[in-house]
């Protein structure tokens, strides 16, 4: 039904007036905005109702902060109505023909379903780990890795017949055909400054982007309202970086590779500021619900796949330094604990408690304070990113 209205909607001729305004990129990506915004208000007392009824409350681990133990109960699995609202408003406002941002719905819905299955583990089963690590980390790559294998092949290609074409070329070539520079590694302040590759070398720079982002997204997501800002501030500014890279004329200025299609991406990174602000008016503190790996999982995963394409990877590191730095903060602790466990036959720790938010909770900071505290982070972050449109 979805594709049908979205279809009869482009299908229209371009002589009616009131219909000539919507094809217009910029207007579309506001309307998709607007779209996810109001699905996502409308739907999410809805939704909260639901979880409620089906009795899917966060389960709390027996190690976890003793101020959080409140929060048992509380409704999870709440990203399902990110993904509801982002993909719905995707749908009905993007070009249907373009092949990126079908592989980053692709990406994010695949992500959100492995989330999906983790967390209805800990509800149904009672298990508070849900998913063991191996398997979720296995399927994970699993997704990263096909959408490297496609990406790598459609960054410089038109067409999906050309992508296959390029495939069926490497192949032949024995697995030794040379990346175009729109492949490069791309490093901001610099002119023109991109690193090859080479195909393997862009795969695994993909899947550890995608996979990375999808996992760093999923540790930031442990206080109220602290993960969904920074994920709507970092979508956004990546909007803008897409924007960038799909106009031939601001590429050429301002010195970046144009990839055609890539503007396209800027209805979904709208979609997801707008499904990911309707999501915060019931996150916010105290939460009325969680997003749950079904979200964190599928939204951290979507940037990464869209940084991608832009080819901003090292942008999207500064841009999410938080989600960074959370992450970092638990391999650190779990990596020393481990060596000093087998070195001294007791675990240390270097942080109070991992992730890095629950450290400055332990360290007698309020739980609204480290979540505005790391917006106003993310913001900085952003700004520098952006920064990097022109200061190159």
């Amino acid at each position: 039904m979805i594709l049908w209205l979205s279809q009869w909607l482009q299908g229209l001729s371009p002589e009616f007036g009131f219909m000539r305004v919507f094809q217009y990129l910029t207007l579309r990506a506001l309307m998709a905005a607007m779209t996810a915004l109001l699905i996502g208000l409308v739907a999410g007392p809805r939704v909260i109702r639901m979880l409620t009824a089906l009795k899917i409350g966060q389960p709390i681990r027996g190690y976890a902060m003793q101020t959080h133990l409140s929060k048992s109960g509380t409704p999870t699995m709440g990203g399902v109505l990110i993904l509801l609202a982002i993909t719905i408003s995707t749908l009905l406002w993007f070009d249907l023909s373009n092949r990126f941002v079908w592989i980053v719905l692709a990406v994010t819905l695949a992500m959100g379903a492995i989330g999906w299955v983790d967390d209805w583990r800990k509800v149904v089963n009672r298990d508070p780990e849900g998913m063991r690590s191996r398997q979720k980390y296995f399927l994970q790559s699993v997704v990263g890795l096909l959408a490297a294998l496609y990406l790598v092949f459609s960054i410089s290609e038109n067409s999906n017949a050309r992508v296959f074409e390029f495939f069926v070329t490497w192949v032949q070539s024995g697995f030794s055909l040379d990346l175009p520079p729109k492949a490069g590694l791309l490093v901001p302040f610099f002119k023109e400054v991109s690193y090859p590759l080479g195909v393997l070398g862009f795969v695994v720079l993909t899947y550890l982007v995608i996979v990375g982002a999808s996992n760093a997204v999923n540790l930031t997501d442990g206080l109220d309202g602290l993960a969904i800002m920074p994920v709507i501030m970092v979508g956004s500014a990546l909007g803008i970086f897409a924007y960038v890279t799909g106009n031939a004329v601001y590429a050429r200025y301002l010195l970046f590779p144009h990839i055609p299609g890539s503007g396209e991406l800027l209805v979904f990174c709208a979609a997801m500021a707008g499904a990911g602000l309707a999501f915060l008016w019931f996150n916010t503190y105290p939460a009325q619900i969680f997003m749950g790996d079904v979200g964190a999982l599928a939204l951290g995963g979507a940037l990464g796949t869209i940084a991608v394409i832009v080819r901003q990877e090292i942008v999207l590191a500064i841009m999410g330094g938080i989600f960074v730095v959370e992450a970092i903060s638990v391999m650190a602790q779990v990596t020393w604990f481990k060596y000093t466990k087998r070195r001294y036959g007791e675990g240390r720790r270097i942080l109070k408690m991992a992730p890095l938010h629950h450290h400055f909770e332990k360290s007698g900071w309020k739980e609204t304070q480290v979540v505005v505290r790391f917006w106003i982070i993310t913001m900085l972050l952003c700004l520098v990113g952006l920064a990097t449109l022109k200061l190159r």
